[in-house]
């Protein structure tokens, strides 16, 4: 009895203790927030743009900025920065923007955005200076639009072509005595390839081909037109490898200069007309989000923008995922908000569940149904089930450099038998009631019973999305089927082949959507909505840090692999429309 009294008590003080900790977070979160003000913007400020910061399509809900309200380190969003820059364009208070350019942790869809609204906020006569330790091309594409682009006088711009490499895994899973037993449909739906051939197939390496030109060919064009020159002497810089360092970008002409940080800095006190001893103002976006900036006072008619971002599952998504569950719902309570008179769904996603990507479809459909206009706006990725969440929209935007299509369907049924026997000494046995009662398992190799069930299932499917295009493109399916196949595509041939309506950012499709719906004062409403600090603290943290760890002990290519792998174990055996690659080039 006095053990029992002794355990009770020590788990009672634990108790007291986790929930007073809890009680003393939430007041500290809640405290904070009620505390905040207004921040204020000084004159001569510079408004920073540090493009080796990721902007997401949706806003990190940091918990640590919202306990502690330092909002310096705050990423805002993509499309939050770009009415920021758009707002700055006539704030008195910013005199100019800098852009860090060491690097560049943004697709290049995102970074034709704001390379675009970099364009547009020159047109106000305010300066954009640009400064790099090391350019590399993807950066470059944004600054290559400032008044003055300038790298370390030890540094370089690189300027070598794109390029792009494929891991493939065949003759390791036939070491390892695994079979992966595969089944698609489409020529160009690679994405079983890495598991099926020891390089790329005549029909990949056409489509890759295709689409790396084409961000390619769009790269050298746009630079040409900013720096004053032409594609082929671009190109022939890139073939001979002429710019070896700062001063032969220099002069090419691709950079103004090569200069120390401290340099750069008073350049920038000489345009804004400081002391030698002033401190220079710069203004994250995370501070200057702060400041209200983006405020838009009530109006009682809303645009919805969805952020639709990352994997599409089936079910209930994890972070950076696209939940059939998560999106269903929240699709539904818009169709039933009043208030809210179109939707335009942002995705950037390279497919998933074909399942999960029907039951979002549907949502759309019925949206549209109740009388609510739905417009695409495509970020970097919108392919394969991310282009099935698309087809069916009134209209859809892309951006020239998105990737998209991929209209296949595959799967995959590992057959871990062999290895398990040969390698681990592990076999297995059991009994059943029927014949297909152990189906799809990995224990096995699968019998012509099952491989014919799981093909006719991909063969079902991948005719079920064709006409889905076809239907929401109206399109007849012998059109869509020979620009189906699984191909990727780019913005600018995606709008050749109708596949997209126009080019055009973000902005441009919640414009389209409030003339659909014939408003002109409204509010723009971003879903998913974020969770609450609390929410944020407990449940955020944790994973946030825990991916971050993971990556740091195994370094990035390594995490990237055991990514490719769990994803490889949780689509094992389900019917999948997902783009045959991740967006991984130089």
């Amino acid at each position: 009895m006095k053990s029992f009294f002794k355990y009770f008590f020590s788990a009672l003080l634990a108790l007291v203790v986790f929930f007073g900790l809890i009680f003393i977070i939430t007041v500290g979160i809640f405290g904070t927030l009620l505390n905040k003000s207004a921040v204020t913007i000084p004159s001569k400020s510079v408004l920073v743009v540090d493009l080796t910061n990721p902007f997401q399509e949706k806003k990190i809900e940091n918990p640590i900025v919202e306990l502690t309200g330092n909002t310096e380190n705050e990423s805002p969003s993509l499309h939050q920065l770009i009415r920021m820059i758009a707002a700055a364009k006539t704030d008195s208070s910013i005199k100019g923007i800098y852009v860090v350019a060491t690097g560049n942790a943004n697709g290049f869809a995102a970074s034709e955005e704001i390379r675009d609204a970099l364009i547009e906020f020159r047109t106000s006569g305010k300066f954009i200076i640009a400064y790099g330790d090391y350019i590399d091309q993807q950066a470059y594409h944004v600054v290559n639009v400032a008044d003055k682009v300038y790298c370390n006088p030890k540094g370089s711009l690189d300027w070598r072509g794109f390029s792009v490499q494929y891991l493939y895994f065949k003759k390791a899973l036939e070491k390892l005595e695994i079979q992966p037993q595969i089944f698609y449909d489409g020529k160009f739906k690679s994405a079983t390839e890495p598991f099926r051939e020891e390089k790329m197939t005549p029909a990949n390496r056409l489509q890759t081909e295709a689409w790396l030109g084409d961000i390619y060919g769009h790269f050298l064009l746009k630079t040409a037109e900013s720096r004053k020159s032409d594609t082929a002497s671009l190109h022939a810089m890139a073939n001979e490898y002429t710019l070896q360092d700062g001063n032969d970008a220099v002069n090419k002409g691709l950079l103004d200069g090569v200069k120390y940080d401290d340099e750069i800095k008073t350049e920038f006190k000489n345009r804004l007309k400081l002391k030698d001893d002033d401190k220079i103002s710069f203004i994250t976006p995370g501070t200057y989000l702060e400041s209200g900036i983006l405020n838009q006072g009530y109006k009682k008619e809303k645009v919805a923008v969805v952020y639709a971002e990352g994997e599409i599952v089936y079910g209930r998504g994890d972070d950076g995922q696209i939940g059939s569950d998560d999106y269903k719902a929240l699709l539904r309570r818009l169709r039933y908000n009043k208030d809210v008179k179109a939707v335009v769904l942002r995705i950037n996603s390279p497919g998933g569940s074909s399942l999960a990507s029907e039951i979002i479809w549907r949502e759309i459909e019925m949206l549209k149904k109740a009388g609510k206009p739905v417009v695409v706006s495509m970020g970097d990725v919108a392919a394969s089930g991310g282009y099935y969440i698309a087809c069916n929209a009134d209209s859809i935007f892309a951006e020239p450099n998105t990737i998209t299509g991929s209209i296949g369907v595959f799967a995959i049924v590992p057959d871990f038998s062999g290895f398990m026997k040969n390698k681990l000494g592990i076999t297995f046995d059991g009994v059943k009631t029927a014949t297909y009662a152990d189906a799809m398992t990995v224990t096995r190799p699968l019998n012509p019973g099952e491989k014919r069930i799981i093909q006719n299932e991909v063969d079902k499917i991948y005719v079920d999305f064709k006409q889905r295009v076809a239907d929401g493109r109206k399109r007849d399916t012998a059109y869509v089927d020979s620009i189906a196949q699984g191909r990727v595509w780019t913005g600018i041939r995606a709008q050749q082949i109708g596949l997209v309506d126009k080019l055009g950012h973000i902005k441009d499709a919640v414009d389209c959507a409030a003339r659909l719906a014939n408003i002109k004062e409204f509010n723009i409403r971003e879903y998913p909505e974020p969770v609450s600090p609390l929410e944020m603290f407990l449940g955020g943290v944790g994973k946030q840090y825990q991916a971050k760890w993971i990556k740091e002990e195994i370094g990035a290519e390594q995490y990237k692999l055991y990514m490719d792998m769990k994803k490889l174990r949780e689509q094992t055996g389900q019917p999948l429309t997902r783009m045959p690659f991740d967006l991984n080039f130089q």
